[in-house]
């Protein structure tokens, strides 16, 4: 009775299945196709193509035109939720629930994403079309690893323990039920395992990918060092000279910084010679980044609105091109009101400037600047202080600054966290280095607003991860929620 109650469930869920190509499971999860046992999932290395193409474009849906950077800034002393959506707000002050749409929508997105490059990875090498070559069946295999190793990445640092889904299921019946079971409804795996898997996939896709590519929107060795970087950066223990080794990687690998900073934002310096990875949009109705008319226009009140808290570590710093570069007030007099800023100084984010209908505004998501104070931060922390210092001098003398007055570890530590601060604003990447630092409650707790006053965050432990969406609690028995929720 239990498996003929399973079959009806899935084949409920199965139901309005559309080809492989087009589906998006419902339970994101899992990847489950209704293809026949002996079927093949690719025939032609065209409909492979397309694949990667689709597994491409989800850095371009709405976790990452919009919610990547909610995640990395409105939960961070950069920005203010701004806007007016109840689920934006409980991000920002950290009173997040199971129900929270947000959290629902994130795990799709992300799952969905895992499930097609699950699909990719396993079936491949199975194509017999000779116009798709071995090199470049390691190629597919290599970008589609560095895109999953980019989804765990997001998901691990949002939720701690996650499933690993690495399979697809081709087929469902009776006779298979006990081997797909735990593929369909799988347990939350360890963090060290989900960091071991995002490692693997890493190491998979640094031996296979491209040197360059057509532009900076692919995976290259340079983009999947920066990768690893980051990730021996996050996991605990950190290994910092893991972390030294691939920041060494990135950095002879051809990048170098633009000399001016504002020339990373103002949309005539596309794919420079600092980019590392950066979503390319060509703009117009089918290919056009809505996420930016969300920060920035005078037609409604919009979202990440930038906090006092940043605007005087800017004006402390005397950082005055970065700040300029990253934050334009303007007069929206008659049009809103908010409790953080006056209506005829009102700030907007200004690296994110085409904010037309259909806007062709990139994103940069890894920059050289992050990995050399990345770099800094894994010398200071192998003692390697006056090496620490020359890597922040760096990115100082660019922005306009005289070098660091740290002079010791501890306050080098504080030097590189302000740095990457005032560098890396709107980049969807406070927040995480907070976490990975554990200074985020400190930090957080001791946020201040309108006239140097506390905010009264109440950040806590528990709620440095999220809670598992309930929709998925309600559907899989072997998920457990996270303490707190």
């Amino acid at each position: 009775m239990k498996n003929i109650l399973f079959l009806l469930v899935l084949s409920a869920f199965l139901g309005s299945c559309q080809k492989f190509l087009d589906v998006e499971p419902e339970s994101q999860s899992i990847a489950v196709s209704n293809t026949s046992a002996d079927s093949v999932y690719y025939k032609s290395a065209a409909e492979v193509e397309a694949a990667l193409a689709g597994a491409y474009s989800d850095f371009k849906n709405e976790y990452y035109q919009l919610d990547y950077f909610v995640n990395g800034d409105a939960q961070s002393d950069d920005a203010y939720a701004g806007g007016d959506n109840p689920a934006n707000f409980q991000i920002d002050d950290y009173k997040l629930d199971a129900t929270n749409s947000n959290v629902s929508r994130d795990w799709a997105y992300l799952y969905a994403t895992i499930g097609k490059t699950n699909t990719i990875i396993n079936n491949v090498n199975a194509v017999k079309d000779p116009a798709l070559s071995a090199e470049r069946k390691n190629q597919i295999i290599g970008e589609a690893s560095f895109i999953r190793a980019f989804m765990y990445f997001q998901l691990v640092q949002l939720w701690g323990p996650v499933p690993l889904q690495l399979k697809e299921v081709k087929t469902i019946s009776a006779a298979n039920l006990d081997a797909i079971y735990s593929l369909i409804f799988p347990a939350r795996s360890e963090e060290t395992a989900v960091y071991t898997q995002i490692i693997a996939d890493l190491q998979v896709a640094l031996e296979k990918v491209r040197e360059t590519a057509e532009h900076k929107g692919f995976a290259t060795k340079g983009a999947v060092n920066a990768m690893l970087a980051k990730v021996y950066a996050t996991q605990t223990p950190h290994d910092w000279a893991k972390v030294k080794q691939y920041c060494d990687a990135v950095i002879t690998g051809g990048y170098s910084l633009l000399t001016n900073y504002d020339h990373l934002w103002d949309n005539q310096h596309e794919n420079s010679s600092e980019a590392i990875f950066e979503i390319n949009y060509n703009g117009g109705a089918t290919d056009g980044n809505w996420g930016t008319k969300i920060f920035r226009g005078l037609d409604w009140k919009k979202f990440n609105l930038p906090a006092n808290d940043l605007v005087y570590a800017f004006d402390a710093a005397g950082d005055t091109k970065r700040k300029n570069a990253s934050i334009t007030f303007l007069d929206v007099t008659g049009k809103w009101s908010d409790p953080h800023w006056p209506q005829n100084k009102y700030p907007f984010i200004n690296k994110y400037r085409n904010f037309a209908e259909g806007s062709n505004q990139n994103y940069i998501f890894i920059r050289l600047a992050d990995i050399l104070l990345l770099k800094a931060e894994a010398l200071n922390e192998m003692g390697d202080v006056p090496g620490a210092a020359s890597l922040v001098n760096t990115i100082r003398t660019r922005a306009g600054l005289a070098n660091t007055s740290a002079s010791n570890q501890a306050e080098m530590r504080l030097a590189i966290e302000k740095e990457r601060r005032l560098e890396l604003a709107f980049e969807g990447i406070r927040w995480y280095d907070l976490k990975r630092t554990g200074r985020a409650i400190e930090v957080m707790n001791a946020a201040v607003g309108v006239n140097q006053q506390n905010l009264g965050y109440n950040l806590t432990p528990n709620r440095l991860i999220w809670p598992i969406p309930q929709a998925e609690l309600d559907k899989n028995s072997k998920l457990t929620q996270n303490a707190g929720y």
